[in-house]
């Protein structure tokens, strides 16, 4: 109290003992916390398109009771954490958020210094992508529209997987439009732009069932059923032919393929199965290659159609063989050549053959010698001269007999010519086409 001429100073206190090892210790202080959760808006200087983050990946947001407009965008707040359902060293999960996206901020253990953004909110501006329009879809959809989307309708569940990029998609079940009308069952993979199907150990492409999608990945009982049998057929061909003396098949080969490399893909390789058919078309062209063999074998027809030429070239040797019911080779217009251009021709037939020229004329001619012989009667032609002989009579029935001079006929037969240094050439480079002219 104060003191003065009539009233002396009084002043009194309580003491406690001093002690070193009890220091005077003042209560503390109550620390003020903040229980639940605060709305605020994360923000960016410049209204930023994708989001807008520090090196470890925090955000700054404006809490909505702070009216305060004199803070620079994006610096309204300290850097927050995002929390996440995944995270950890080198894996976790972190979906942006954009300039306006409403958060809710919670704090560590109610303290005002420790905030966090504890999840993002839709609202009014920002709606939720799943309402009661849509309840029975579960999506999860970026900014610019890359998309998973999963429909829980039963009976009609279907899962998409899609970005703008090319309009490219993965479409899985029931396959509906824009307006969710059913275009297709099933699955689909598309894109606008370019596609690649790759597996390094090899490939199977099938329509062929598997029930209830049991089994194996790579089971192909019915498309090695196939291949067994067309292997069989070519056996059985490949008998007759070298009964025939025409050239086989490279059978031992075709069963390698098959049993080392298609089966079970144990090779590097692509296996196409389907049961009731499989259509390859083209706008403009195709080309089918292989370093090695091709092997072509049909259980009934094969029809080759072409709107002009057909071409077939072989380096070595072509062979044509017809089991049961023969060969024809027919020209409705044009010229047919057939020519050996640098060995033998031979034509054969068990029965009959016939040579005719329906409107024009059969011209034979040889070079050195042309021998035309029957039962052991002969006509010889050579060096000019003609030597008939029979073992029985010569009968000659017409009108009359003419001896006139000496005269003779030259038919000119020439083949295509070859130049051997070109045909060497292109040998020692592998080329099975050689060049002329």
């Amino acid at each position: 109290s104060a003191g003065d001429r009539q009233q002396a100073y009084v002043i009194s206190f309580t003491g406690i003992p001093y002690d070193v090892l009890r220091p005077y210790r003042p209560e503390r202080l109550v620390w003020p916390t903040i229980s639940g959760t605060l709305p605020a808006r994360v923000t960016s200087p410049d209204n930023d398109t994708y989001g807008y983050l520090d090196v470890q990946g925090r955000y700054r947001v404006k809490m909505d009771f702070d009216l305060n407009d004199s803070w620079r965008k994006g610096e309204e707040s300290l850097w927050m954490r995002l929390a996440k359902p995944y995270a950890g060293e080198t894996y976790g999960m972190h979906f942006p958020l954009i300039d306006g996206t409403e958060v809710a901020i919670a704090f560590t253990e109610g303290n005002p210094d420790r905030p966090y953004i504890a999840h993002g909110m839709h609202d009014s501006r920002h709606p939720d992508l799943v309402t009661a329009a849509n309840h029975k879809r579960n999506v999860i959809r970026t900014p610019a529209n890359n998309k998973l989307r999963m429909d829980d309708e039963r009976g009609k569940e279907h899962i998409k997987v899609a970005t703008e990029y090319g309009k490219t998609q993965l479409n899985l079940g029931h396959l509906v439009d824009g307006e969710r009308k059913q275009r297709g069952e099933g699955f689909e993979l598309r894109s606008d732009e370019w596609g690649a199907i790759r597996a390094d150990k090899g490939l199977f492409i099938s329509a062929d069932g598997q029930s209830t999608a049991q089994g194996e990945v790579r089971e192909m009982a019915a498309a090695m059923q196939l291949l067994a049998e067309a292997h069989a057929q070519m056996q059985g061909l490949n008998h007759a032919a070298e009964q025939a003396q025409a050239l086989v098949a490279e059978i031992e080969a075709q069963k390698a393929l098959i049993e080392q490399q298609l089966k079970d893909l144990t090779a590097s390789a692509i296996l196409v199965s389907a049961p009731d058919g499989i259509g390859i078309v083209s706008g403009e062209d195709m080309q089918l290659a292989a370093s090695r063999n091709v092997y072509l074998t049909a259980g009934s027809n094969a029809d080759i159609g072409v709107g002009k030429k057909l071409t077939i070239a072989a380096e070595d040797a072509i062979s044509l063989f017809a089991h049961q019911s023969g060969m024809k080779l027919f020209a409705n217009q044009g010229k047919v050549e057939v020519q050996a251009q640098n060995d033998a021709m031979q034509l054969a037939a068990k029965q009959d053959m016939e040579i005719a020229s329906v409107d024009g004329k059969v011209i034979i001619s040889a070079k050195d010698e042309l021998v035309l012989n029957c039962g052991g009667g002969y006509i010889k032609l050579k060096a000019g001269g003609i030597e008939l002989g029979c073992p029985k009579n010569v009968v000659v029935k017409s009108i009359a007999l003419q001896k006139m001079g000496a005269d003779s006929m030259q038919v000119l037969n020439e083949l295509p010519a070859t130049c051997q240094s070109v045909q060497d050439s292109a040998a020692a480079d592998g080329n099975a086409l050689i060049p002329r002219g």
